[in-house]
């Protein structure tokens, strides 16, 4: 219930601005965010039906803006080591490495090199 409680404050205080600390996007949404938003989206845990996150509009509208900001999902692809293998950047070296050393085209360069 108490995460519900919180769920509840956050989907209220964004009724009144479009993020959490008035009209910009601050570190208190990169910060919120990948707890709370990445929840709400069932990116984390699978308690969006328990917790009944579709009566949180608001909460939802802020979720699904901030996981479209291109800075976001490229920090969701570092480290990760499941799902979509595009999705998948396990070592960053280099910002080129978005484009050319995910899973995909990792595995798609290891089956076309020469035996």
């Amino acid at each position: 219930m108490e995460v519900k409680r919180q769920l509840d404050v956050l989907d209220r205080r964004l009724a009144e601005s479009p993020y959490l600390a008035g009209d910009d996007y601050t570190i208190a949404d990169i910060a919120v965010w990948p707890w709370y938003g990445a929840t709400v989206k069932g990116l984390t845990y699978g308690a969006g039906e328990f917790l009944q996150v579709q009566e949180y509009k608001n909460l939802l509208r802020w979720t699904d803006q901030i996981a479209e900001r291109p800075a976001v999902k490229r920090g969701r692809m570092v480290n990760r080591p499941y799902g979509d293998p595009a999705e998948q950047l396990l070592e960053r070296h280099d910002a080129s490495d978005f484009e050319t050393r995910t899973q995909d085209k990792l595995l798609a360069a290891k089956e076309t090199a020469p035996a």
